[in-house]
């Protein structure tokens, strides 16, 4: 009688399916249901369980909706899909809101409600710390909060002095010990760290463009000296002398609004923010690393999947015992959304949000996928990955990937080598009309190949997106767009870059570096970079025309290396500027040998100054063979004080052959929700602003 009622449950999910296509997913539901609206599931595990179990019995037809009522669904481990979640282009699955609303996905649970111990430290137990959980990012009323750290946030100590003992040799050492000397004004830290807390206090170093995070091994209070030790660092670029870093998750450094500890005991102690109150204040803590995971098989993708209006807020990341580095970009850190070997997956109007690693990786073998219409943001790492890093053979390239109208802010949070949207080894990808803001690394990096070697990174198009706000002066070496390696066909046009600022050297608007060529950058408006507008360490046959650089603050233009060919033509372009120079060169008394092209260019300083190309006077340059056709001339634009750069007259642009463009077309585009959603606060604004002022 079991069987017999087993089949008949069947057959009229079989006939409810067939028909509506549709499965409902409710908080309150139960995986044991049928899926119909008045008898909900529970879970997206349980509805791909269903629709798997559907597609066994041949009962599913065409479109599969599987529609979330409002509510939170809380994950305790990754969503996964494998080849056996497959869709077909005429019976694809849709996981989607079933109303306006949308739902959430949660990663995280929530604390019991804090407790006071005075107005300025609040505090809760966390029971599920007897069963060993711990957490490293913590989230009160959907708003990050940062560990306890030395010094706080937005400073950083430096190094004195090093000793390095290399156990082993290679490029990258398997094995280095390494003490670490702070300046005597930091030595207090070493005797600030209680007995116990050591194995739980993490150094976290920034060098370069790259970022290491560390367990040290022992305090030498004695000699006052870090001890760490592991694997070596990429690039032969160690930690050294002058470098910075800071001192994480310990009870002494909690003296900050916003910052946390959670003691070996299992009490969490806050330091609440001004204006926040116990009883209104929510406290969600991480529990998985992802959101999703989409697994297919080399021959066996997972396709024709779509996500669509649904937040996924809330996940993790634990520093491991040997710590972590990485020679940039935070390469080897996951994302919250993980896909391999996937193919025709969107995801459509999603947040994802609250992450401790990257936003979404599209990574092995993913082919005609799209992210549009999202809201990623508040990211420990970086926004979007695209491909791997290791070279695939062209079969099993990841390609034609679609990054449209997302707004991708707020990110580095935990590894701030994190880039807002990064292609490593793909090809004909598209990332247009995107906001991407507020990154300590570059905004959108494409290319994985050092030098002139092969590279499968073509064709890849970098069109109409707002990249601002980057840098916050924590790495070196970064850029809007950051370029690399052979790029034959990509284009990177009518994108509005500004506000890029490096610790050091290398905060540069567009950057085409090593071995950078083949690539046509073309009406992009450009300005308040750091080190300059546009930057190429060498590469050859990239063509720079058609641009406005403006108020770049050190140089407007830097060229690093000679090479006997033709390194790059920079045509048709506005240079405005008010601070610095107009151009350098890492050799000057060599530059004359530069097979460069400069021609139909318009230059003015605002000061009044006659501009200097590399020790050359302008009539002395022209004399060189350089900028024949070009002016120097004021452009006329309307109100460039206020980055108002369209013109007043169009005199000057018609002697140099210079094609205006709207870039106020950059950015997200629809509703003006939308759009507003995309401006960053004024206070994070005027933080920013400060950095210029150092």
């Amino acid at each position: 009688m079991k069987k017999v009622d087993g089949i008949l449950v069947m057959l009229i999910l079989s006939f409810h399916v067939g028909v509506g296509q549709e499965l409902f997913v409710s908080p309150s539901g139960s995986d044991r249901n049928s899926g119909t609206m008045d008898q909900p599931l529970a879970s997206l595990s349980g509805s791909r369980d269903r629709v798997r179990e559907l597609r066994r019995q041949g009962a599913v037809t065409d479109t599969v909706f599987v529609k979330l009522l409002p509510g939170t669904y809380t994950l305790t481990e990754p969503f996964t899909l494998t080849e056996d979640d497959a869709g077909t282009a005429t019976s694809p699955v849709i996981y989607t809101a079933a109303t306006e609303e949308r739902p959430l996905i949660c990663g995280g649970i929530e604390a019991a409600p804090f407790e006071a111990v005075n107005p300025n430290l609040w505090r809760v137990f966390v029971p599920e710390t007897r069963f060993g959980f711990r957490f490293e990012q913590l989230f009160i009323n959907g708003e990050r909060r940062f560990r306890a750290q030395t010094p706080n946030r937005g400073e950083f100590c430096k190094i004195r002095h090093t000793e390095t003992d290399t156990l082993s040799r290679g490029k990258i050492p398997d094995f280095v010990l390494q003490r670490i000397y702070p300046m005597p004004e930091d030595i207090h830290i070493l005797h600030d760290i209680e007995p116990g807390e050591l194995e739980n206090v993490v150094l976290a170093f920034n060098h370069y463009w790259t970022y290491t995070r560390k367990i040290p091994d022992y305090l030498g209070l004695r000699d006052s000296c870090w001890y760490i030790s592991g694997q070596g660092l990429a690039w032969s670029f160690g930690i050294k002398e002058n470098g910075r870093y800071i001192v994480e998750n310990y009870r002494k450094a909690l003296d900050a609004p916003g910052e946390w500890f959670l003691d070996s005991e299992g009490w969490l102690w806050y330091v609440p923010m001004p204006g926040e109150k116990l009883d209104q204040t929510h406290c969600v803590m991480p529990v998985t690393e992802q959101f999703i995971s989409i697994k297919g098989k080399p021959g066996s993708p997972v396709q024709h999947v779509r996500f669509k209006n649904i937040r996924f807020e809330v996940c993790g990341y634990r520093t491991p015992p040997q710590g972590y580095t990485d020679p940039q970009a935070a390469v080897s850190i996951e994302a919250a959304v993980m896909l391999d070997y996937a193919q025709h997956i969107d995801f459509l109007n999603c947040d994802i949000a609250h992450t401790g690693t990257h936003g979404i990786w599209f990574r092995e073998q993913c082919r005609h996928s799209s992210i549009e219409h999202c809201y990623i943001r508040d990211l420990g790492g970086g926004g979007v990955k695209i491909g791997t890093p290791v070279i695939p053979s062209e079969e099993q390239l990841t390609k034609e990937i679609t990054v449209h109208n997302n707004i991708i802010h707020h990110g580095g949070y935990l590894f701030p080598p994190g880039v807002g949207v990064i292609i490593f080894n793909g090809s004909d990808n598209n990332i247009t009309h995107n906001d991407i803001g507020d990154f300590r690394y570059s905004g959108v990096s494409a290319g994985w190949v050092w030098g002139y070697s092969h590279s499968p990174t073509k064709r890849n198009t970098i069109a109409y997106n707002r990249i601002h706000h980057l840098g916050w002066g924590e790495l070196c070496d970064m850029g809007g767009v950051y370029l690399l390696g052979a790029s034959e066909g990509t284009t990177v046009n009518n994108n509005v870059i500004h506000d890029i600022y490096s610790y050091d050297y290398g905060g540069w608007g567009l950057y085409t570096d090593e071995g950078a060529y083949g690539i046509v950058l073309e009406n992009n408006l450009v300005y308040n970079c750091k080190s300059s507008g546009f930057h190429q360490h060498y590469g050859k046959n990239n063509i720079v025309r058609n641009n406005i650089f403006a108020f770049n603050l050190n140089y407007q233009i830097q060229f690093s290396r000679l090479e006997e060919h033709l390194s790059y033509s920079f045509t048709n372009n506005i240079v405005y500027f008010d601070k610095g120079s107009l151009i350098t060169f890492s050799n000057e008394n060599a530059f004359q040998k530069a097979n460069i092209l400069y021609d139909r260019n318009c230059y003015w300083d605002t000061r009044g100054k006659e501009p200097v190309f590399y020790g050359h006077a302008f009539a002395e340059w022209k004399k060189l063979g350089r900028d024949v056709h070009s002016v120097v001339a004021d452009p006329l634009f309307l109100d460039p004080k206020n980055h108002d750069f369209r013109f007043r007259n169009r005199s000057v642009l018609r002697k140099i052959n210079f094609k205006p463009f709207d870039y106020s077309q950059a950015g997200v585009i629809g509703s003006n929700e939308w759009k507003q959603k995309a401006e960053m606060s004024p206070e994070l604004l005027q933080q920013f602003q400060t950095l210029y002022r150092r």
